[in-house]
């Protein structure tokens, strides 16, 4: 609340504050502080003054025009003036603007006062009663008074022109704080202010709440208290106003009643602010909390990438000492083929310069006989010594290079490509209740994601149960998020979830919704079943026929579940036809009396009698017959497995037919020469009880 209570020009708590016609409050002495004189009307020389550009007093009078063509309210809304290059403006700390002083070469301009308000910067010129033409806001200055006390605030001298200081004294008759030099300059103790009481300003502080605050005066007649309330200028006036000023012909309101009034609207409109404030600290203390969840997790994510980096590093360093031995291997092995053979070689050598030093020495001999007796076997070790050495004995076994590249590259560029991915599933879905509804036998479904999540989404997955608390099924798979699920059981409490997924996983399940669907079935005549023979009119609600043989047309609600009750009422009858009424699975023969084949259950009549048919087998012929007006009722119960007609809200026969299971259309046969109107949303008739039937087939 301190805010509020500080001035927008010097900072400090309001001190006689003035209420601007703008609303906003400022203090008496920064309100003078902040005067601009003006020019009364453009002068020819002004336009003149400047030779490159226009001078401030020209923008005053363009803005000075402005000011009278809001509605003459005396304010204008600008931004700011161009300033020529030989008179720039000026601009105060806070923003308001401060013209320069006339040029020298200029006589002197008549001058009114200007005052712009520091916080939305629209000015006004003042009248001739200058600041004492705006109201003091006695309730703000009471308000920081009570502001103040309780933060035992040191109390600051009213006078000093800056920054006040604090007060030493002050006089009670002059109802003003001083300090010690202000009240040298300003109430010196001669003269009649030697009368003055001076007292320390706490005890002044406690005489000035005890004392009964001072009446509002009118700001034009200063005499006058203000007694009631211009609602078309929205402010307080005097009993002089009404009688001479402008408020004459307006509509006024005691001010006691109308106080009353906008006390209670600002009661009001601070319960609404309030619950915006408690809203806005509840999302601050989310916003506190998110930041400590976002310091966690970002320690956990730092912690979880430097394991993963060390992993790799940790695989690479395996890699690195498993390339290391297979090439230590190769090494070894090089050397060993290239010893062994330098081994082979060594003795093979050694072996065949002995055998080169003998025959050497052999040959040496002078005894013919005795050398023929060992030439012949020297001969051929000579040529098989010969031989070993040219059979590939001098090649090297082995190559001194290694045959081995290491394969860096993908690797290199793997790790260059290596970033984050989204690896996370996505988080779950909320559902929007304000636009999930059902409609009949239909539910309608919406969902989004939870707000400032970044996770990406590929798809959703709805699931239903089965109306009866059985398991849940997946209705929906696909990108939307919303979905309409149609051919659902009537009277049924259906429960629904709904999760995201995306190439991570499946996310969590939202909330879950419970649906109830309608209790009385609602439904027409489906075209897209009916045979190209039917005409549909009424909204679907009315049915007849283009041909002489009989025609099929369905429903477009399925029933597996419950009690249903439907009737058809006989708009035309011609001719004595035999419509028949029943139901049918979806797969029902169209081009035939319902009941021929086994897909129908029906019962056909003319106009004296009936019989129930399925499967072309006609039973239980029952007197009575229809005509036009009649009413023809279909009761469907599946609890009991039963389907029983009416006939003008009497039962016709017994119970027509019993084990009933499976999912089943409401359906008619009809010709040219009838024309039905469909009835539904009906109750169940008062006379059926879900008692057992008796043996005649009645239902009691």
């Amino acid at each position: 609340m301190e805010e509020e209570l500080k001035c927008p020009v010097c900072g400090s708590f309001f001190r006689e504050p003035i209420i601007l016609p703008c609303s906003h409050n400022i203090c008496l002495a920064c309100a003078r502080n902040i005067l601009v004189q003006t020019p009364d009307a453009e002068s020819p020389r002004s336009s003149r003054a400047s030779g490159s550009g226009v001078s401030d007093y020209d923008y005053l009078d363009l803005d000075k025009m402005s000011l009278y063509s809001e509605a003459d309210s005396g304010y204008g809304s600008y931004g700011g003036f161009v300033s020529a290059p030989t008179t720039p403006c000026q601009k105060s700390p806070n923003g308001v603007r401060v013209f320069p002083p006339a040029p020298g070469s200029l006589p002197p301009i008549p001058r009114n006062s200007c005052i712009t308000c520091p916080q939305c910067h629209r000015s006004l010129i003042l009248d001739e009663r200058g600041l004492r033409g705006f109201a003091k806001n006695r309730v703000l200055e009471g308000v920081v008074d009570r502001y103040q006390q309780s933060k035992a605030a040191a109390l600051k001298c009213q006078l000093c022109e800056k920054s006040p200081k604090e007060a030493t004294v002050m006089c009670e008759q002059c109802d003003v704080f001083y300090c010690d030099p202000c009240r040298l300059r300003c109430h010196p103790p001669r003269g009649p202010l030697a009368k003055h009481r001076l007292v320390p300003p706490a005890q002044g502080r406690i005489s000035r709440r005890a004392s009964p605050r001072k009446t509002s005066t009118c700001t034009e007649h200063e005499l006058e208290n203000l007694s009631m309330y211009c609602v078309q200028c929205k402010m307080p006036v005097c009993y002089q106003c009404l009688e001479e000023g402008k408020h004459g012909t307006h509509e006024v309101k005691a001010l006691g009643a109308m106080w009353k009034l906008h006390k209670g609207q600002l009661s009001q409109a601070l319960n609404g602010l309030s619950d915006r404030a408690t809203e806005a600290k509840e999302f601050l203390i989310q916003l506190r909390n998110m930041v400590q969840h976002i310091q966690e997790n970002g320690v956990e994510f730092e912690a979880c990438l430097v394991a993963q980096c060390d992993a790799l590093i940790d695989a690479l360093n395996r890699r690195k000492a498993q390339l290391l031995a297979r090439v230590n291997k190769e090494h070894e092995h090089k050397l060993k083929v290239v010893r062994d053979q330098i081994s082979h070689c060594t003795v093979k050598l050694r072996q065949t310069t002995g055998l080169m030093e003998y025959c050497l020495e052999v040959i040496k001999e002078n005894d013919p006989s005795g050398f023929l007796q060992i030439s012949d076997a020297l001969i051929r070790r000579v040529h098989v010594t010969e031989g070993q050495w040219g059979k590939g004995t001098l090649t090297p076994r082995m190559n001194s290079d290694f045959d081995l590249t290491l394969d860096s590259g993908p690797l290199l560029q793997t790790i260059h490509q290596l970033d984050f991915v989204q690896m996370k599933v996505p988080a779950a879905p909320m559902l929007q209740l304000e636009e999930c509804c059902t409609q009949n036998n239909s539910a309608t479904l919406s969902w989004k994601q939870p707000p400032l999540t970044t996770i990406a989404v590929e798809g959703y997955i709805l699931e239903l149960d089965d109306g009866n608390m059985g398991p849940f099924r997946e209705v929906y798979v696909g990108t939307e998020t919303i979905c309409t699920v149609d051919g659902l059981h009537f009277n049924s409490t259906y429960k629904s979830r709904v999760k995201a997924f995306n190439g991570s996983g499946v996310g969590q399940y939202s909330k879950t919704l419970i649906m109830q669907t309608s209790e009385i079935a609602w439904f027409t005549f489906d075209p897209a079943s009916a045979h190209q023979d039917i005409i549909l009119s009424n909204d679907n609600l009315t049915v007849s026929c283009n041909s002489y043989d009989d025609r099929v047309v369905m429903g477009n609600s399925a029933f597996s579940r419950g009690v249903h009750y439907w009737e058809m009422t006989v708009d035309r009858y011609d001719n004595h036809p035999d419509p028949a009424f029943g139901i049918a699975r979806g797969d029902v023969l169209k081009d035939v009396m319902l009941g021929k084949d086994d897909k129908a259950w029906a019962m056909y009549v003319d106009n004296n009698r009936s019989w129930f048919m399925h499967n072309n087998s006609h039973t239980n012929r029952t007197d009575g017959g229809i005509g036009k007006g009649a009413t023809i009722g279909i009761l469907l119960d599946f609890t009991r497995g039963i389907l029983i007609f009416l006939i003008n809200d009497e039962q016709q026969g017994p119970v027509a037919f019993e084990a009933l299971e499976g999912v089943y259309y409401p359906a008619i046969s009809l010709n040219r020469n009838v024309q039905i109107t469909l009835h539904t949303g009906l109750p169940i008739p008062d006379f059926y009880t879900a008692g057992e039937a008796d043996p005649t087939g009645s239902v009691c």
